[in-house]
């Protein structure tokens, strides 16, 4: 039996969804524990690159300071003022309003400093070799032996 064919289209909301920071290792989960995640690109078999509706609840954070070695990075503000966090300084964004990160380029992250939910587009590419860069923490993401992406101190030590 083959697997069921994607959908032509769906209700962005209603695709599947993950709260918190999946394999995220503490005292970094607890950060991003209320945010909301809509995987668009997955029910559609995309490969090359993701994209997430992301919800922030007041308060939240979307991810740790970071940049990416390989991934490039864009974000589309379509709900609420995010505040973008980045080593250049603080940007205010609003519905409308977009930012991009090349690989390796300004870490980054948003946060939502006010009393609404915001809500974003995200999309990345999915380039292998891909590590993450935690400027602000004892933090890395990098490809283990199997491939597979794992958490690390910046010595190299395994979380």
């Amino acid at each position: 039996m083959s697997p069921p064919a994607p959908p032509i289209a769906l209700e962005a909301a209603t695709a599947p969804s993950r709260k918190g920071a999946q394999l995220v290792p503490e005292p970094f989960a607890t950060r991003l524990a209320r945010r909301v995640k809509h995987a668009l690109g997955d029910p559609f078999g995309l490969k090359a690159f993701g994209v997430n509706l992301m919800r922030l609840p007041a308060g939240d954070t979307s991810a740790i300071h970071h940049r990416h070695t390989v991934q490039d990075e864009f974000v589309y503000v379509l709900e609420g003022h995010p505040t973008l966090v980045t080593d250049d300084g603080d940007v205010q964004l609003a519905p409308g309003m977009c930012a991009g990160f090349p690989a390796s380029g300004r870490a980054h992250h948003l946060e939502n400093r006010t009393q609404q939910d915001v809500v974003v587009l995200e999309v990345g590419d999915r380039a292998t070799g891909d590590q993450v860069i935690y400027p602000m923490d004892d933090l890395m993401l990098v490809p283990g032996p199997d491939g597979r992406r794992r958490f690390v101190h910046k010595d190299g030590t395994p979380y």
